[in-house]
């Protein structure tokens, strides 16, 4: 398989902007490990929101690409609700049991995230219903991306990122 020289020039121009987010989780963290979790949200948010374009019909273009953005915002935001309360939960409450924490901390977020998700999918439901009707080429697209993107992402963040936390912490179970 080969690549053209284009594709190698963007996935270059790319690099640096992943690796600055990474770094900047870090930074927040403190730890990669953590960042590395809650950027797992990216292709958790991403599958909803192919699947979205593709269920719709819709083609990929600068509305898209913004929705994309905007569904990866609301996914990074959501990890690190998620990660910095688990952490929270062991660093000041002094819960040790991870998985107790892990459990805990999961279950407290899941209201805060729920209606969030809920709240901006409600909002996106008329603009999304009116795919193909005159005046909305620009926003429907953006808000059937969100959209679904928000339904797979919300869905896996509370089921895989708890896991993955639990299964990579480097911290032994009820130490």
């Amino acid at each position: 398989m080969s690549t053209s020289p284009n594709m190698n020039r963007r996935w270059i121009r790319r690099r640096p902007l992943r690796t600055a987010l990474f770094m900047l989780l870090v930074l927040a963290f403190g730890r990669a490990r953590d960042a590395l979790l809650i950027m797992v949200n990216l292709p958790l948010a991403l599958i909803g929101g192919v699947a979205g374009v593709f269920l719709s019909g819709a083609v990929l273009n600068v509305a898209t690409m913004i929705g994309f953005i905007t569904l990866f915002g609301i996914a990074t935001r959501n990890g690190i609700m998620l990660i910095s309360h688990i952490r929270h939960l062991q660093e000041a409450e002094g819960l040790s049991d991870l998985r107790e924490a892990v459990i805990r901390g999961s279950m407290e977020r899941l209201a805060p995230i729920l209606m969030t998700a809920t709240a901006a999918g409600l909002a996106l439901v008329p603009i999304a219903a009116r795919m193909g009707q005159p005046g909305s080429e620009l926003q429907a697209p953006m808000a059937v991306v969100i959209l679904f993107g928000l339904l797979t992402s919300t869905a896996l963040n509370m089921l895989v990122v708890p896991t993955v936390y639990l299964r990579f912490s480097g911290q032994r179970r009820g130490a």
